[in-house]
């Protein structure tokens, strides 16, 4: 069907994109006004030249989040969540432009229909064109033909993913490499060999996978896609040490790779970030005043010593912090150097009870608004530990990089206490690279309703994690 390139295909997807949305607009109107027998103060033709102009609109939007871009390194939730996004952003804007337009005759209830119905469908076509072309691949069509280039653990990661993944429509011609890999494809010869395999298979790509003991032949690879036409993409021979997205920046003609960039590098999320964790802390510690003064009289009564238990922590840019919480145990003389756990002979009865239902925490929301703390973001270790784990744990200290949170990606997949710190680090590792407002209220809500929602989110994971090991 297509080898390289998804020109006629995101052609028929944008066509059928606006053809949706403009269908929604009769539909919606049907719905409104013949279903539910509402008042009519503006006809169909006047909702259809409007919607018109809509239409045009929320598909540069759909341009502009990217959702017409080659989908085979998408995942389906991901490019849904673009779509919800660009859908609400052209929705708001239409709701936005009849306010000040003084357009009131519209029918908002309609318009909410409207928005429901085409992002319900849109969402539709696209997993139905997923699942299609997953069935088309399956047997041995939209199949996009690689050259792979190289022999070793690079290559060999590479050729194990796209053969796990064949939903990706990736197939494999041969390799090219020094001597045979042992690898399950065809061994088309060295690299001298490169150019007439080239001109012989024409692959829609050609991926290089060198080892660093194979890297003086990047020139020739180079040389011989250009000379031919191909299209070359490479692996990185310190691919394991970048983050899922770089930033190439330019030195005045000298590309440097920003192996880390982050989310919340930007100013701008940085500040929606903590604009909102003000608001939130604010919001919870008065509304949640009564429950926080009954545990403080129970801490008090429960055991001799303070009611708030601070405890120096290591927080963004290494830098320490006090971190507080209510005292749920006896004051002891370990509190620096052991971890707490269910058993614990040091905990109270009433510092039990607290903890069970993270009562304990809830002081932690002065440090957010002291700005030691995030609502979410990883979380905090003593010193001991945090010397401890940065000799032990590769990447540990990453960690460090942004804000630390009172709930986490890691916690919400049960990664606390005395669980696997490597495994955790994923988490948060994760958490910092591919931050966003919507990821931040994922959390959140995992936090307050987690349970039954735990294991769908270990199974999500899963494979996106692949990448941090």
């Amino acid at each position: 069907m297509i080898k390289e390139n998804q020109q006629l295909l995101n052609r028929i997807n944008t066509l059928s994109d606006a053809l949706i949305i403009y269908l929604m607009i009769p539909v919606s109107f049907w719905i409104r006004f013949t279903l539910q027998q509402g008042v009519i103060n503006v006809t169909l033709r006047d909702y259809l030249v409007l919607g018109f102009f809509y239409t045009l609109v929320q598909i540069a939007l759909f341009y502009a989040v990217g959702l017409y871009r080659p989908y085979r390194h998408t995942r389906l939730s991901r490019e849904l969540a673009r779509l919800l996004f660009a859908c609400v952003l052209g929705w708001a804007g239409l709701l936005s432009f009849l306010s000040l337009r003084h357009m009131d005759d519209y029918s908002r209830q309609m318009l909410v229909i409207f928005f429901l119905l085409s992002f319900f469908f849109l969402s539709l076509k696209r997993i139905l064109l997923r699942r299609t072309l997953s069935q088309l691949r399956a047997r041995g069509f939209n199949l996009k033909h690689v050259l792979l280039v190289g022999s070793g653990s690079l290559a060999k990661s590479y050729l194990d993913k796209i053969e796990s993944e064949r939903n990706m429509g990736y197939h494999p011609l041969g390799y090219i490499a020094e001597k045979e890999g042992g690898f399950p494809i065809p061994y088309l010869g060295g690299y001298d060999c490169l150019e007439a395999v080239l001109e012989e298979k024409k692959p829609d790509e050609v991926v290089s996978a060198v080892d660093p003991a194979e890297f003086s032949h990047t020139p020739e690879i180079v040389a011989a896609c250009e000379k031919t036409g191909c299209k070359l993409s490479a692996i990185p021979i310190y691919a394991e040490y970048l983050s899922s997205s770089q930033q190439i920046d330019d030195l005045d003609g000298i590309p440097l790779l920003n192996m880390r960039r982050l989310p919340l590098d930007n100013l701008g999320n940085a500040f929606l970030k903590r604009g909102a964790d003000i608001l939130l802390s604010v919001l919870i510690l008065i509304v949640f005043s009564p429950v926080m003064l009954i545990c403080a009289v129970g801490v008090k009564l429960s055991s001799p010593g303070p009611v708030i238990f601070a405890q120096k922590r290591i927080g963004r840019n290494k830098e320490p912090f006090m971190m507080y919480k209510f005292r749920s145990m006896r004051v002891n003389t370990r509190q620096d150097t052991a971890w707490s756990s269910n058993e614990d002979d040091r905990k109270t009865a009433f510092g039990s009870f607290i903890r069970k239902y993270s009562l304990d925490e809830f002081p932690q929301f002065w440090n957010v608004l002291k700005g030691d703390m995030s609502l979410v973001g990883p979380r905090p270790e003593i010193p001991y530990f945090v010397d401890q784990f940065k000799e032990e744990v590769p990447r540990y200290m990453l960690k460090h990089l942004v804000r630390p949170g009172i709930t986490g990606w890691a916690q919400v997949n049960d990664l606390r206490g005395d669980t696997s710190i490597p495994e955790r680090i994923k988490y948060d590792i994760y958490y910092i690279e591919h931050w966003s407002p919507g990821f931040d209220l994922k959390i959140l809500f995992l936090t307050i309703f987690g349970g039954k929602f735990k294991n769908a989110e270990k199974i999500e994971f899963k494979g996106q994690s692949e990448k941090n090991k």
